[in-house]
């Protein structure tokens, strides 16, 4: 988002013209340095020059230092500056003296000095050729057109967002507030560590916060997402059994129920995937589960489950599991996405899990809506912490011993690491548990209220669920033609953001409401759902067509509204108001559009393979 309004803010011209200011700079030092007698390695260079200094690239690293530059240390006889639109002729001078140059005329130098970028290498073509690029060039506007986009969309701030599996929580003012403080948001991922001793000492503290919050005995913060924390862990359990000498065990079992990037991750770590069946319950069928540890029991690797699972109960066999596994060699990988259901109630690592990934994105209050960004770090018991990830550039981000970096910078995306560190230390443990207690509460509020309507698909021992829980519509769509679709489409007629759709099981919703919703908001919710299948009963006695009624024509705009006829059976204020007209109102800006015909018919916009010829 950031990165895209800077685009439509600057435009094509705008952007051209800060990366010419930023090579200009570049192209001046690299000359100043030529005249001082210092080496540069490269003639043609963009912003970045490499100079070339024998035996001396510390002296000078440090000596700019002194100066309140940072430089990059390459080797000992290489240093690397790079340039950018903030760069001034005063940071040029700064960095000329770290070198022992003086310049005494850079306004001849900059005169004198040609370009660095071939010809052949400069871009004729245009970009950024959409309006969008060429219309918000003062803040006012910007910020309007950000207005209106955010009014096509339904964010927290106008719904609940009770999409399962996802833990759409509220990101509180007060633990964003910090992220934009340019002691942090202006930090250098590589910047020496006596420089960020600030950040340094949050990813301390959650470390360990994160460690005993789960159990586990470390935790590396790296990896940048839930998947990368699952390739993360696997590789720690690849690097453990041959560093005990059994390279061969590579099976990972993986329950039918599990999210995919398990299946993906396993796989990116060289592991062969074995499926593990799941019962009537959704539970993971633990006779399958014997059969298949005694077929592997020279080969097993892991299994990766998650706790509560994928169908939002707590199976209560999950150490039972765990204890199967570990006697055949195996290691437990639990994944952490459900983790808002457990804590303050167990640790993943004591009730038999070896490694579990994070999602400080979702549990931890950093916005994740449109994909980021995220953080997911990993757990380990202590058998496993030698296998960290670790980074070459910084040897304080990870052991000696680990796998290798997972993600480019060494603490992964560092900057927004405060938002988890107020929301944990603002909460506490008790108020981090009665989170955890208040979200189970809602899901099985939700659940109970709704359970005669459209019946809740798996429940756990006394009926409960843990944080999710799962509607089943299949019995409904077969009698009516009323899809899990026309559903979630008519929830926006209602002001409400829809819930999960057809996954883990096809043809149902998973609603996740989370601890941020009050009682008013649950109910409105419910009483939307309860609405909605009582609309569906009008369909199912014919009272409404099933190809002409407000679900499948949902969700209605503002634009259908005005239509001079209107042939429908059903009426305008129930089309738009179907909650009355004081009710929360959400107008979207499109009307449904056929998602299955457009991913299967994708439209290209690559130049032809005719362009690529010679």
């Amino acid at each position: 988002m950031i990165a895209s309004m800077y685009a439509v803010y600057h435009g094509p011209d705008g952007l051209r013209s800060i990366a010419t200011r930023a090579h200009r700079m570049a192209t001046v030092l690299a000359a100043g340095l030529c005249e001082g007698g210092v080496g540069v390695v490269h003639g043609e260079l963009f912003d970045t020059v490499l100079a070339e200094v024998p035996g001396t690239a510390a002296e000078v690293v440090a000596k700019a230092r002194e100066l309140g530059v940072n430089l990059r240390l390459v080797d000992e006889n290489h240093v690397g500056i790079a340039c950018d639109e903030t760069t001034t002729r005063e940071h040029l001078s700064q960095v000329w003296q770290a070198f022992g140059v003086t310049v005494s005329d850079v306004d001849g130098l900059d005169a004198d000095t040609a370009d660095g970028i071939p010809p052949a290498l400069r871009r004729t073509s245009e970009f950024l050729t959409h309006p969008v690029f060429h219309q918000h060039r003062s803040e006012t506007a910007l910020l309007r057109y950000l207005r209106a986009l955010s009014d096509k969309d339904v964010a927290l701030d106008r719904s609940m967002i009770p999409l399962g599996s996802c833990t759409m929580k509220l990101n509180a003012t007060t633990e964003m507030e910090a992220v934009t403080w340019p002691e942090f948001s202006g930090l250098h991922p590589f910047a020496p560590a006596g420089d960020a001793e600030g950040l340094l000492s949050i990813v301390t503290d959650l470390e360990q916060w994160l460690a005993e919050i789960t159990g586990y005995d470390a935790v590396s913060l790296q990896p940048n997402a839930g998947s990368q924390g699952e390739f993360a862990g696997l590789l720690a359990i690849r690097a453990y059994h041959r560093s005990q000498g059994h390279g061969e065990r590579d099976v990972c079992l993986i329950p039918a129920s599990a999210h995919g990037t398990n299946a993906a991750s396993a796989v990116m770590a060289g592991m062969r995937v074995v499926v593990v069946k799941c019962d009537d319950q959704g539970n993971i069928d633990m006779d399958h589960l014997r059969a298949t540890v005694a077929e592997h029991s020279d080969d097993l690797a892991a299994i990766m489950i998650t706790y509560p699972s994928t169908h939002g109960v707590y199976e209560d066999t999950v150490g039972e599991v765990c204890g199967l596994v570990h006697d055949a060699g195996g290691q437990v990988y639990v994944d952490g996405a459900n983790l808002n259901a457990l804590i303050g109630l167990a640790q993943y690592g004591k009730f038999g899990s070896d490694v579990s990934h994070l999602n400080l994105h979702k549990t931890f209050c950093i916005p994740h809506g449109g994909g980021g960004p995220g953080v997911g770090p990993i757990g380990v018991r202590s058998h496993l912490a030698p296998f960290l990830p670790n980074h070459p550039l910084q040897p304080a981000a990870g052991p000696e011993t680990g796998v290798g970096p997972i993600s480019a910078a060494p603490w992964g995306s560092a900057s927004i690491l405060p938002i988890s560190w107020a929301y944990v230390r603002m909460m506490g443990a008790d108020g981090l548990r009665r989170a955890t207690l208040t979200a189970v509460a809602a899901a099985n509020y939700v659940a109970r209220r709704l359970d005669e309507y459209f019946p809740v698909l798996y429940v756990g021992e006394g009926g409960f669920v843990a944080h999710e829980c799962i509607l089943d519509l299949r019995g409904i769509t077969k009698a009516t033609g009323v899809t899990v679709d026309d559903v979630a489409k008519r929830l926006a007629d209602y002001g409400l953001h829809a819930p999960t759709m057809s996954f883990p099981v096809a043809g149902t919703l998973m609603v996740e409401p989370t601890e941020s919703e009050d009682l008013a908001e649950l109910d409105r919710f419910c009483d939307a759902m309860i609405a909605i299948r009582r609309e569906i009963d009008r369909v199912g006695s014919g009272e409404w067509p099933v190809d002409d009624n407000p679900l499948r024509n949902a969700p209605h705009t503002a634009a259908c509204l005005t239509e001079q006829e209107w042939k429908h059976p059903y009426t305008r204020h129930e089309a738009v108001f179907p909650a009355g007209v004081n009710a929360p109102k959400i107008w979207p800006p499109v009307r449904r559009i056929d998602g299955a015909k457009g991913d299967r018919n994708l439209v290209c916009s690559c130049p032809p393979m005719e362009a690529y010829q010679s």
